[in-house]
């Protein structure tokens, strides 16, 4: 059947869609008649608005079309994409009666404020052509490319001009030519100058994590945005779109390298056959349909705080006062004026955690973050504050990441043994439809001006970890791929959640030691937090109360003095303040940087987890400006750097190691004595008759009273002893010297050297206990020395007489800085 044999008959009769022009006149006559309030035309300024040439617009609220006409607005719901064209006229007419508008400017019309949301999971073909609302996260945008709505052809046989040709999704030229003698139904050329243009844009979203049933991966949906509509969305956004579900051929399966061949042998017929039309050169079965959903206007999720961005650049208190109610703004002021809001805030925002303290404060810090700096020479500082939470198992790593996770408006939440490089910083990925390449934002392009959380950040592949290495300082992602060369904004705070390397942390080794994460990594953490899980009585009864408490009741027990929505507004608020560093901060920064140097350099019993560099001296005047922000100040005072510099040395400082208890053997043997009487006690004796003899010196006390202390020994110093005897073992190995080797001139060689220190018999005899038992222990628990006899190794065969002993360093052993 030909469809165009009656249209070429009663050329120039059009069908007339009466609901539709009805529906044209009632929306017009709803723009000039709708009043708000005060009684004033509510559109006609914003008519007025698009004489402008950047205008074309005009944005209608819902619930005033419900209000004016119930019928109409139910109409324009249930018919939306048959009446789209009709309410564009309707807008257009209206902006020229109030303007001089130019006549060949096209106008379009955006709804906002419908009642219902829908999940994108809900989307189905019923949809097809009505209003809805949807909402979701932007995972990938492309470029803006001009689309042809509306086009002018010349015919190649009679050059008559064909006007106003109307253009969906793809490519149309007209059926046949107007010109009623000429036939011709092919050659027709594209007259660019004559056509109309619109901006137009694709983006994919994605279900958010709220939303996913069980057990279910996130659908995606292709979104069309045109004209003002575009650019207003960005990767990582959750927003919302009011448009209408349309049906698209589905380009991608033509894609397949089988079809291409069989359209490519088709289309060489020479200049008259132009490839694909649509059904004729396909035949119905090989075509495929998808939904895509072509959205007339695109609203932040939560735009007042932070749903659009955390940190607007343009916004400031002002503007964001003018956007709060006067109650909220009222309860802004008053959190500003709170003497204890330090304490309020970390409560409020992590009620259900128990102690931790010191790291809710960083974490806080850390959303409220530094001020970002440009210098002249256009190189940018960073503001943004990283935290690492390193930990033994169950001391609520991941509760915290989870809380940060659903309080800011924008943040990302990974896993880091799941996360690729790719993954975590951006990917290029080729497009199905135009096979081109476009970026796929990562997690940390997601999380932009907000909070990145990576979780088990110590499980990363080491070529993983190395991706962020830029990110973490820099802030940007550079990317060099399949002709693809861009350098994207990654603005993010890191919180990042680690294990220490053999699942609990090892008080007797350093930080460095304990976590598996190269320096340069570690030293673009500004807080450093280590939580171990001790067994202490008063700790474990609280947080054992805390938990039943919570699992019991479960909303009486969450105590929150501030709700996190308030939370929000004034961590909106507070960011606006760009405080400045006053003179007398800036000499106490520098005074507390070269205290923190200084200690670094010198080592000793205080020795820092990691070296002090000029990143731990921007740290503490990041977190001073945080805290200057948090209380609303245009300053960095002293107070402010005093707290940063509390926290930044609490999370440096090495976790204390216990002392060296050299009286251990002894009271085990006691133990193992009381349990097994018939052991022959030659040895026990003779260790017991040490133990009388130093208690005897010690103040003549009985065994077993209160000498103990005399033979503990502080771990640095348990640690210089060994390394000194370690040393002189080495050197006497390399020389050869064989006598220097017998444990009895190990001992000697040792007393000679503090020879300075001792001024007594006593002490003497006292150091030389000392020396017997550290060697004891180096031998028998640390396995650092290995004690031969003549015969072999000691305790193997028949024993020689102890003098004879010589010690040697294990060769596994490696000395540490």
């Amino acid at each position: 059947m030909d469809v165009t044999a009656p249209a070429a008959g009663n050329a120039g009769e059009t069908v007339k869609d009466e609901l539709a022009e009805k529906c044209q006149k009632l929306f017009q006559a709803f723009l000039e008649e709708f009043q708000t309030g005060d009684g004033e035309v509510k559109y006609v300024r914003e008519a007025e608005e698009l004489i402008r040439p950047e205008r074309n617009t005009l944005l209608v609220s819902f619930t005033d079309l419900e209000g004016f006409n119930q019928e109409l607005a139910t109409t324009i719901q249930e018919e939306y994409y048959r009446v789209y064209p009709f309410l564009c006229r309707a807008v257009s007419g209206f902006a020229r009666d109030h303007g001089n508008v130019p006549l060949n400017k096209e106008f379009y019309v955006a709804i906002q404020d419908l009642p219902t949301r829908h999940k994108i999971r809900e989307l189905s073909t019923l949809r097809i052509g009505t209003l809805v609302r949807i909402s979701g996260q932007v995972v990938r945008t492309h470029p803006v490319h001009p689309e042809l709505v509306s086009g002018c052809f010349m015919c190649m046989d009679c050059q008559g001009l064909i006007k106003d040709v109307p253009q969906q999704f793809k490519y149309s030229p007209p059926t046949i030519c107007r010109n009623p003698v000429c036939n011709n139904r092919s050659r027709f050329h594209l007259d660019t100058y004559k056509s109309k243009f619109i901006d137009f844009q694709k983006v994919r979203v994605q279900e958010t994590q709220a939303e996913l049933p069980r057990g279910s991966i996130p659908r995606s949906l292709e979104i069309i945005l045109r004209a003002e509509a575009v650019e207003t969305a960005q990767a990582g956004d959750r927003c919302d779109f009011t448009g209408t579900l349309i049906v698209v051929p589905d380009v991608s399966q033509l894609s397949t390298t089988g079809v291409r061949a069989e359209t490519s042998s088709r289309a060489a017929g020479g200049f008259e056959s132009e490839g694909l039309r649509g059904l004729k050169a396909l035949g119905v079965r090989e075509l495929s349909y998808r939904l895509a959903f072509l959205a007339c206007n695109v609203n932040p999720t939560n735009p007042r705080f932070g749903g659009k961005e955390l940190r607007d650049e343009e916004q400031t208190a002002e503007s964001i006062k003018s956007q709060m109610s006067v109650k909220e703004w009222e309860k802004v002021f008053e959190m500003s004026q709170d003497k204890n809001l330090y304490h309020n805030l970390c409560t409020s925002l992590f009620p259900t955690i128990h102690g931790n303290d010191e790291v809710k404060r960083g974490i806080l810090l850390m959303l409220f973050g530094g001020v970002p700096k440009t210098t002249m020479e256009r190189t940018s500082l960073r503001g943004d504050i990283n935290v690492c939470i390193v930990g033994d198992p169950s001391t609520a790593k991941s509760q915290f990441l989870k809380h940060v996770e659903e309080f800011s408006p924008r943040a990302v939440y990974t896993s880091g043994k799941a996360s690729s490089a790719a993954g975590l910083t951006a990917a290029v990925v080729r497009d199905e439809e135009s096979h081109e390449f476009v970026i796929e934002a990562g997690a940390l392009m997601l999380a932009d001006n907000g909070v990145c959380c990576i979780d088990e950040f110590d499980k990363m592949e080491t070529r993983d970890q190395v991706a962020i290495h830029e990110a973490m300082e820099q802030q940007t992602i550079s990317i060099t791929k399949a002709g693809v060369r861009a350098t994207l904004n990654a603005r993010t705070s890191i919180l990042a959640a680690a294990n220490p390397v053999n699942g609990r942390y090892d008080r007797s080794k350093s930080l460095k030691q304990n976590v598996n994460l190269s320096a340069p990594i570690m030293s673009r953490f500004d807080l450093f937090f280590i939580l171990v899980d001790d067994c202490n009585e008063v700790t474990d009864y609280a947080i054992a109360r805390r938990i039943v408490d919570l699992h019991s009741r479960m909303e009486e027990s969450v105590d929150r003095l501030y709700t996190l929505d308030e939370i929000r507004r004034y961590l909106l608020f507070a960011r606006q303040f760009k405080p400045k560093i006053s003179s007398e901060s800036e000499e106490f920064i520098v005074e507390q940087y070269k205290r923190l140097r200084q200690r670094d350099g010198s080592g000793g019993v205080s020795k820092s987890a990691w070296r002090i560099t000029v990143r731990q001296l921007e740290s503490m005047i990041r977190l001073s400006e945080g805290m200057a922000r948090m209380h609303c100040c245009d300053e960095v005072q002293p107070k402010h750097v005093k707290e940063a510099f509390r926290l930044l040395n609490k999370s440096i400082i090495r976790v204390e190691t216990p002392d060296i208890n050299l009286e251990q053997d002894d009271e085990l043997e006691e133990e193992e004595e009381e349990n097994a009487p018939d052991v022959p006690n030659g040895v026990n004796g003779h260790v017991n008759g040490i133990n009388g003899h130093a208690n005897g010196i010690n103040g003549h006390a009985e065994p077993g009273s209160e000498p103990k202390p005399s033979l503990r020994l502080s771990f640095n110093e348990y640690r210089r002893i060994s390394n000194l005897l370690v040393l002189h073992l080495r050197r006497a190995e390399d020389a050869e010297e064989e006598v220097e080797l017998k444990k009895s001139a190990v001992v000697n060689w040792y007393l000679k050297e503090i020879e300075s220190e001792i001024d007594s018999e006593e002490e003497l005899i006292n150091k030389k206990g000392l020396i017997e038992k550290v060697i004891h222990r180096l031998v028998h628990y640390d396995h650092i020395l290995i004690e031969l006899s003549q015969t072999g190794l000691k305790g193997s065969e028949t024993e020689s007489p102890e003098e004879e002993v010589v010690l040697v360093v294990n060769p596994n052993f490696t000395l540490e800085d």
